[in-house]
């Protein structure tokens, strides 16, 4: 997650979403369902998504619905004051084992952008790093940190809502998902929702600078 203080810092995709990267198989992991904790639990858990019938998963082809989901979070940020964006991470069966949505104003923790507490979560309740088989959702591109992070985890799949032409890391400004200097590469879906996505934020500013709040 990355600030966008201005309408012209979020670039939606008018097309359709674009898959780039790499083919990623690994063996698949699933994890154990688990409930959201504290006061994110106030986000329903298939908001806006798609079930398949009598089976309790999402289905990981229906990328609009999973964004959706993402969305769902990025708007329960607004409640503490927030930049809007949100993610999600679903295991190889199609299980939300983690959410996030940015947190830097109600924790007050830099790091606590939505990306980075949906692969918290979704590794503890694997009970592993390795996000192996696992996708991650998310309403804006992310950040170099973030990107990094991705990495990290070992994440294959990588769906991505608005791109951000001033700080993504996935292909706009930087690409580190897909760096081939380093050992793991992900494979990344843009512009699912783009417009959508990039409104939750450009009013998100809107509404800043006309109260006179700095981002």
């Amino acid at each position: 997650m990355v600030d966008v203080t201005s309408d012209d810092a979020v670039q939606p995709a008018d097309s359709p979403s674009v898959r780039v990267g790499v083919d990623a198989s690994p063996d698949p992991r699933p994890g154990a369902d688990r409930s959201a904790e504290g006061d994110r639990a106030a986000a329903p858990a298939w908001s806006g998504g798609t079930l398949i019938p009598g089976s309790g998963v999402a289905d990981l082809t229906d990328r609009d619905a999973l964004m959706g989901l993402a969305l769902a979070e990025a708007r329960a940020a607004l409640a503490t004051q927030d930049v809007p964006v949100g993610a999600i991470v679903l295991d190889a069966v199609g299980r939300v084992i983690g959410r996030g949505r940015n947190r830097r104003e109600a924790d007050g923790d830099p790091t606590a952008h939505a990306e980075l507490l949906a692969v918290r979560e979704a590794a503890a309740t694997l009970g592993q790093w390795r996000l192996e088989g696992c996708t991650l959702v998310v309403t804006l591109e992310p950040c170099a940190m973030c990107a990094g992070a991705l990495v990290l985890a070992r994440l294959p799949t990588l769906v991505i809502g608005a791109s951000d032409p001033k700080a993504g890391a996935c292909g706009s400004v930087l690409n580190v998902v897909q760096e081939p200097r380093l050992n793991h590469r992900v494979d990344v879906e843009t512009g699912v929702r783009a417009q959508e996505c990039g409104e939750e934020l450009r009013a998100f500013f809107r509404a800043r600078r006309r109260g006179g709040a700095s981002a």
